[in-house]
């Protein structure tokens, strides 16, 4: 890969909404710590806020952030706010809400009227006075329940001017079917990657017949994040990232995304050198038989979608 693809436009672009962004995104989880939500070591102020800067001089203008996204010392909306307002015009800035964190860390999921504050929440953090995007993300806890309630009155709050455009996460097929009879969806975010289940890959081919967004979550870990991958399944991607001279991540993005066209990439990181690496992803093109290869591999983790929180423990109102 030369160093001209080396940047987000060189994988194509997608339409959110009425913005077109890169399909090689930035996900902000991991700028407040070494562990996903803060968890861990902190990530040094400057750097988090030179990877940000960096990946628009890359091209990247989709960033995926989250209220709940900060630790001890760092809050990643805020670390947005300060290196990147006032924002470019072409950035989309995504976000999600129903579940949150008090200020200890102990998480929570907010009833239909608690939407509005969580949204007024992000507003304030990152200097705006609407969001691009919102995604409702649904707790585990609903995987077969009703959503309508809670996405009605996101709906609410994008007639009021608060929202520009809807988006749903860690949702099935009939969930985002209940979304779109409210009110118009522009993106599905949901975990998926190398060793997806076939529910998930289905829900996949519906988004792209849609006309939707499908924006992957845990791409790079995959569906076995938690058990990790299996040995042979593990050295079946290395084998393909040594037959390219780049990383078992890039591996796994550019996997996702030759899914489709409408599929979104939002890996994160705080490692400027990870980031260059992940931005460079979608200039790399496998091959027909790597493809199917890949695809053959065993899922080792969950079957149907996972919340990004932690789903143990006790959460009020879910």
């Amino acid at each position: 890969m030369s160093q001209r693809t080396n940047t987000a436009p060189a994988t194509g672009t997608w339409r959110l909404g009425d913005k077109t962004v890169n399909r090689v995104g930035f996900g902000a989880m991991r700028l407040t710590g070494t562990a996903p939500f803060g968890s861990g070591v902190p990530q040094d102020r400057d750097r988090s806020i030179g990877v940000l800067r960096r990946a628009i001089e890359l091209g990247v203008n989709h960033i995926d952030t989250a209220a709940f996204y900060f630790s001890a010392t760092r809050s990643a909306n805020e670390l947005i706010n300060r290196a990147l307002a006032p924002y470019p015009e072409d950035l989309v800035i995504t976000t999600k809400v129903w579940p949150g964190r008090d200020p200890s860390g102990a998480w929570w999921w907010a009833s239909p009227a608690q939407l509005r504050g969580q949204v007024e929440e992000n507003l304030r953090q990152l200097g705006r006075d609407h969001m691009d995007v919102v995604n409702l993300r649904v707790p585990p806890s609903r995987r077969t329940r009703s959503i309508g309630e809670h996405f009605g009155a996101l709906a609410e709050l994008r007639e009021a001017g608060l929202i520009r455009h809807l988006g749903v996460s860690n949702v099935t097929s009939e969930q985002l079917a209940e979304a779109q009879a409210i009110a118009p969806v522009v993106c599905v975010q949901n975990p998926y990657g190398i060793g997806a289940s076939s529910e998930d890959r289905a829900l996949l081919r519906l988004c792209g017949e849609l006309g939707l967004a499908f924006v992957p979550f845990f791409a790079i870990a995959g569906p076995g994040r938690e058990a990790g991958p299996a040995t042979s399944d593990r050295e079946a991607v290395q084998a393909v990232a040594r037959a390219h001279g780049v990383s078992v991540a890039q591996v796994r993005l550019a996997w996702t995304l030759q899914q489709g066209p409408h599929v979104l990439a939002i890996p994160g990181t705080g490692d400027p050198d990870h980031l260059a690496q992940n931005v460079a992803s979608g200039a790399l093109r496998l091959s027909e038989e790597e493809m199917t290869r890949l695809t053959s591999l065993r899922s080792n983790g969950p079957t149907s979608p996972q919340s990004n929180p932690p789903t143990g423990g006790t959460f009020k109102n879910s």
